[in-house]
């Protein structure tokens, strides 16, 4: 167990205008968390929001022990209330956590960590935690430590968690060919862990090195992407159906084909109301420095495909590694990892009609005292608000969290 570590941030009070390719936004972004290393830095994850408007996020260097945090911010009028909910040692409970932790039913929380645990990789091959709040205290409890070998290593990516308490997520390393896993783990009602692996990557067809981003868990079923591998080598986007007791039928949903194509998919999928993907690529597009695409479902065969913005490499930035978001009108909001003004942007894509999106760039990352380097795209809560993180950047170029206005 650990005893939170709270401090209060005020919200940067200055909003930030930019001339966008095409037009002028009034968009803005808020500083409204600096990182430090005693508290955590490099903040290379996700965010997840209650319902109350906290924010859940870790960071992957600092803490107590140096091996990393999970994070709340509650928001306060005074500004945003910081609290350490949990310091990993590198140790038994795993060290640098990737990527954000997960939400259930219940309040709890769950995360993966890259190193520490136990097995035969140098620092550990990585864990999957449970969070759990009793009182004030919260509570840490390994679910599963990888051994390197059938069941994967090295989970970098957020977890999935269904209704009913069992916990998704991908390896980008291990399994019988080296090449990653997807796994199940069994909640039970006494705290008894059970794990499988549904799916290992071949690099073949099927992909290799699951990505970063968190499966989606739609009607029952799991869909992904893979970066690597695929008919062309370019990466996969899935599917997976579960057909039996503990068995799932594999199906690649899309091949990416490089560039003009998109190539390595390394962020989470999204899906709108009619059933379409959105999501980015790293590299490929019409200039190789990376590309969002839109895949829509056929009845036979792989998904259709179509690239809605290919990255230029100037001031509209490049590289996205991010997730996407829809606002209520139907704009796409994403980051670029890089690109801009070197550090990276905050992009928006309109529908025009006609199968066409127009791009502009509402935020350019300065680094100190805003952020730098967005390794991941940003949540929408339920009363509308952005929310992001950059690994670097902020007061002390540790990392922070921003708010940002459409």
């Amino acid at each position: 167990m650990t005893s939170p570590t709270v401090r209060i941030g005020a919200v940067a009070g200055t909003a930030i205008f930019f001339l966008s390719l095409a037009t002028i936004s009034a968009a803005t972004t808020d500083v409204i968390f600096s990182c430090e290393e005693d508290e955590g830095e490099y903040a290379d994850t996700d965010l997840e929001t209650d319902s109350a408007g906290n924010i859940y996020g870790t960071t992957v260097l600092g803490g107590d022990f140096g091996g990393g945090t999970v994070f709340q911010l509650r928001p306060t009028p005074d500004g945003w209330v910081h609290t350490v909910l949990y310091s990993f040692t590198g140790g038994a409970d795993g060290g640098e956590p990737y990527k954000g932790v997960t939400l259930d039913r219940e309040g709890s929380l769950y995360g993966t960590a890259v190193t520490g645990g136990s097995g035969n990789c140098e620092g550990g091959c990585g864990v999957v935690y449970k969070l759990t709040k009793s009182a004030q205290t919260w509570s840490q409890t390994v679910i599963h430590a990888f051994t390197g070998g059938n069941d994967g290593s090295g989970p970098g990516a957020r977890v999935t968690v269904d209704q009913s308490g069992n916990v998704y997520g991908m390896t980008p390393t291990g399994g019988a060919y080296g090449l990653g896993t997807i796994y199940k783990i069994h909640g039970a009602p006494h705290g008894d862990w059970a794990f499988s692996v549904i799916h290992t990557f071949t690099g073949g067809a099927d992909g290799g090195t699951g990505s970063a981003g968190r499966m989606v868990l739609r009607r029952g079923r799991l869909y992904g992407a893979a970066t690597a591998g695929g008919t062309y080598g370019s990466g996969v986007v899935f599917e997976l159906a579960k057909t039996g007791v503990g068995e799932w039928d594999f199906r690649a949903l899309y091949s990416f084909q490089g560039q003009p194509d998109g190539s390595f998919p390394y962020g989470a999928l999204l899906f709108d109301a009619s059933g379409n993907i959105y999501g980015t690529t790293y590299y490929g597009g019409t200039n190789g420095i990376g590309a969002v695409y839109k895949l829509s479902p056929r009845p036979v065969g792989e998904w259709e495909e179509n690239v809605i913005y290919s990255f230029q490499g100037g001031t509209d930035g490049n590289s996205p590694i991010s997730n996407l978001v829809f606002d209520v009108a139907g704009n796409l909001y994403g980051t670029t990892s890089e690109g801009g003004l070197g550090r990276g942007t905050i992009f928006e894509l309109s529908p025009i009609g006609g199968g066409q999106w127009t791009e502009t760039v509402v935020h350019l990352f300065q680094g100190p005292p805003d952020g730098a380097f967005a390794y991941n795209g940003m949540v929408v809560d339920q009363f509308g608000n952005f929310y992001g993180a950059t690994v670097h950047g902020g007061e002390n170029d540790d990392g922070c969290v921003y708010k940002f206005t459409p």
